[in-house]
C-alpha cells in the first residue's frame, strides 16, 4: 500500500510540473533585447532643440528714445518674438575619408554664406597601430541653415558617436549695450559742444581728455553689440572628424576576443535570469499548488487505507471464524 501511494504522488507531481513548464514556456523563451554600442552608438542621442534664432534686430525706436533721454542706462526686456539667441553644436562623426569630409564642410559652409573658423588635421594612431588622419574643424553658417548644415554633414558618415546643441539668449545684454552706446553718444555730443565753447587752454584739454574716453567706451561698446550680432546671424559649428580605422574593433587572424567575452556575458545574464525565474516560479506557484494537491490526495490515501484495514479485518476475521466452526 504505501508503494502505490508514493508512486501515485510521483506521478502527480510530474504531471503537474509539466503542465506549469508548458504555461510558462512562451514567457521564458523571451529574450529581453540588448543593444551594444560604443559611445554615441549609430545615431545621434535625442536633443532638446535650441529655438531657432532669428535675424540680429535693430530697435530703431527705442534707440532714438533712449538718445533722446541722455545719459539713461535703464531698458526694458524685449519683446518675445525679437529675442536674440546665439547657438552653437559639436558634433563628433567617423568616416571613411578624413581630408575628404573636412574640405566638403568648409565648402558647405562656404557655399552657405559663411565661413571658416579654424581647421586643423593631423595623425593618430589606428587600432592596428598604423597612422590615420584625424580632423577638427569649426565652421560658421547662418543661424537659420543650421538644421541643414548639420544634416548635410551627418550625410554619408559612417557613424554619429555624438551631437550636442546649445542656445544661449543674449537679449537682455545686448539691449542694455545699445543703450549704453547711446548714452555715450549723447554725452559725446554734449562733450563736443562743452570743447567748441571752450575759450580756457586747459578746459579745452580736460574735455578732449573725457572725450577720448568716452570715444573709446563707445568703440568697445560697438565691438560687443556687433559680436553679439554676428554670433547669433551665424552659428558656430564644430566637427571632431575620426577616421573609421580608429574605430574598428581589435581582431587577431578573423578573431574577435570583445565579441566572444559580449557573448559569453549575454549567456550568463540569460541563464541567471532563467534560473531565478524559475525559483520564483517554483517557490509561488509550483509548490504551492503541489501542496495544494497533495493535502487531499494524502487524506484520501490515508481514508482509503483505513478503510481497507476496516475490510480486510472484517474479511480476516470471518475467515477465520468459518475456520473454526469447520474445526
Amino acid at each position: 500500500m504505501k508503494r502505490s501511494l508514493t508512486i501515485i504522488a510521483f506521478i502527480t507531481i510530474l504531471i503537474l510540473s509539466a503542465c506549469s513548464t508548458m504555461r510558462l514556456a512562451p514567457a521564458a523563451t523571451q529574450a529581453p533585447a540588448v543593444s551594444y554600442g560604443m559611445g554615441g552608438g549609430g545615431g545621434a542621442p535625442s536633443l532638446q532643440q535650441a529655438p531657432a534664432a532669428p535675424a540680429p534686430f535693430a530697435n530703431d525706436a527705442a534707440k532714438s528714445a533712449v538718445q533722446n533721454s541722455a545719459g539713461a542706462t535703464t531698458h526694458q526686456a524685449a519683446p518675445s518674438s525679437d529675442r536674440l539667441v546665439i547657438q552653437t553644436a559639436e558634433l563628433t562623426i567617423v568616416v571613411k575619408d578624413v581630408n575628404a569630409s573636412a574640405t566638403s564642410i568648409q565648402n558647405m559652409a562656404t557655399q552657405m554664406g559663411g565661413f571658416v573658423v579654424s581647421a586643423n588635421i593631423y595623425q593618430t594612431d589606428a587600432s592596428d597601430g598604423t597612422q590615420v588622419p584625424q580632423a577638427d574643424v569649426v565652421v560658421r553658417v547662418p543661424a537659420d541653415q543650421l538644421d541643414a548644415a548639420l544634416a548635410q554633414i551627418k550625410r554619408g558618415t559612417v557613424d554619429v558617436k555624438n551631437e550636442t546643441r546649445a542656445g544661449q539668449d543674449v537679449t537682455d545684454q545686448y539691449v542694455d549695450l545699445q543703450s549704453r552706446l547711446a548714452a555715450k553718444q549723447a554725452a559725446e555730443d554734449q562733450l563736443m559742444k562743452i570743447m567748441q565753447n571752450a575759450t580756457k587752454t586747459q578746459d579745452v584739454l580736460d574735455v578732449y581728455q573725457q572725450l577720448q574716453q568716452v570715444e573709446s567706451d563707445i568703440e568697445v561698446l560697438k565691438g560687443q553689440i556687433k559680436y553679439y550680432s554676428q554670433s547669433a546671424s551665424l552659428s558656430a559649428i564644430t566637427v571632431h572628424i575620426v577616421a573609421e580605422e580608429t574605430v574598428k574593433p581589435l581582431q587577431v587572424g578573423g578573431w574577435k576576443p570583445q565579441g566572444v567575452a559580449r557573448d559569453a556575458i549575454q549567456s550568463l545574464i540569460f541563464f541567471w535570469q532563467g534560473f531565478i525565474n524559475f525559483l520564483i516560479t517554483f517557490f509561488l506557484l509550483v509548490l504551492p499548488v503541489l501542496i495544494t494537491i497533495a493535502i487531499p490526495i494524502f487524506l484520501a490515501a490515508l481514508l482509503l487505507r483505513w478503510i481497507f484495514r476496516k475490510v480486510w479485518k472484517k474479511k480476516a476475521k470471518a475467515a477465520l471464524q468459518v475456520q473454526e466452526n469447520r474445526n
